[in-house]
């Protein structure tokens, strides 16, 4: 049976769409729609219940070797306060999971994960410690509230009670408290958006959804799966199961920056340099008519040459875009291709992620 976020209560009385994802009931859209809802986070504010995903703490000595033991990216120099994105891999290097760390004290992590993947991650995590690594899930008393769209810049910071809210992206500040409640604020999110990230106690989640929604009024709106789909693909980010998964490099997925591969020594590095990445993540502009999703075989002339990760309408742009994962160097920006929508050849342009970049 699936699980109930602690904002479950509020989605159905705001008449939000219900659906099964990642091992929860969520909300997939609300009343005025995807459109809207992904259009509010473009222009003003948009913000989404992101409880179901998952936290962990690293603590002790140990900490930091094990991150870097069972991560792709380096931690060393990440400071206090600051937030990293990174790649957990399995012997063959393949994508587990990609997820973001935090660093909040010394000594003192906080790595984020994927709803879907959160059991097999925990497993692989408590399996690969090195030694002094106290190791905690805190995933069920752990709320988050995503608050993302450019009025969220002068919104957000009227409501501090005390402490302050994170200056730069990426980077995070503890007890921060939002209408009484102590909260950790990040400057992350999915959306491609200037916005912020609340965590706080999944007993207290509700009075922060509550007094954002109360004090946005018109300008803002919460925001369902949909939305956050279409947004963060309208931003090229990937998505895993889509982009990545445990047959696919990150070095193939576009993440090389998550890749230190002069490292010493982490899980997956040696099939990583013992093989050069053999596919690439492409971007996709359809020039034809319709809309081309996920798992559309991808031709070049008469040549099957790969599939899409993920499509949809953008709303933002105005158009149809996709993501594909075909053999490096097979194409350049300009080509044409043809994805195989249901039998029918819909022509697409190669065009350079992201598509969507904020100004």
């Amino acid at each position: 049976m699936d699980k109930k976020t602690p904002l479950y209560d509020r989605h159905v009385a705001l008449k939000g769409k219900m659906v099964s994802f990642g091992g929860y009931t969520m909300p997939v859209q609300y009343g005025k729609g995807i459109l809207a809802e992904h259009m509010a986070v473009r222009t003003k504010m948009g913000m989404f219940d992101v409880s179901h995903m998952g936290e962990v703490l690293f603590e002790g000595k140990g900490a930091l070797p094990s991150l870097n033991h069972l991560l792709s990216n380096d931690y060393t120099n990440l400071p206090v306060g600051k937030v990293r994105y990174g790649t957990m891999l399995n012997e063959k290097g393949g994508v587990i999971d990609d997820l973001i760390v935090y660093h909040l004290v010394e000594d003192r992590y906080m790595v984020v994960v994927n709803a879907a993947t959160h059991d097999k991650d925990a497993d692989h995590m408590a399996k690969n410690l090195l030694p002094d690594t106290r190791f905690t899930d805190i995933s069920e008393d752990t709320g988050l509230i995503s608050l993302q769209g450019p009025m969220t810049k002068d919104f957000l910071p009227a409501l501090v009670e005390s402490g302050e809210l994170p200056a730069v992206y990426y980077s995070e500040k503890e007890h921060v408290v939002i209408g009484g409640v102590d909260c950790l604020v990040s400057r992350t999110g999915y959306t491609g958006e200037f916005g912020y990230e609340i965590f706080c106690s999944a007993n207290e989640v509700g009075k922060i959804w509550n007094l954002l929604l109360e004090k946005g009024g018109e300008d803002l709106l919460p925001c369902g799966l949909g939305a956050r789909d279409t947004l963060r693909l309208e931003a090229a980010m990937p998505l895993y199961g889509h982009e990545m998964d445990e047959t696919v490099s990150p070095l193939e997925t576009g993440l090389d920056f998550a890749v230190k591969l002069g490292k010493k020594e982490f899980i997956g590095l040696s099939a990583l340099l013992a093989e050069p990445p053999k596919r690439e993540r492409i971007g996709l502009k359809v020039t034809g008519r319709g809309i081309v999703r996920e798992e559309e075989d991808l031709y070049l002339g008469d040549h099957k040459i790969g599939r899409t990760t993920s499509g949809t309408y953008c709303p933002y742009l105005k158009g149809a875009y996709a993501m594909a994962l075909v053999p490096r160097e097979t194409v350049t920006i300009g080509d044409t291709v043809l994805a195989d929508v249901r039998g029918r050849k819909v022509a697409c342009e190669v065009v350079p992620l992201p598509f969507y970049k904020r100004k």
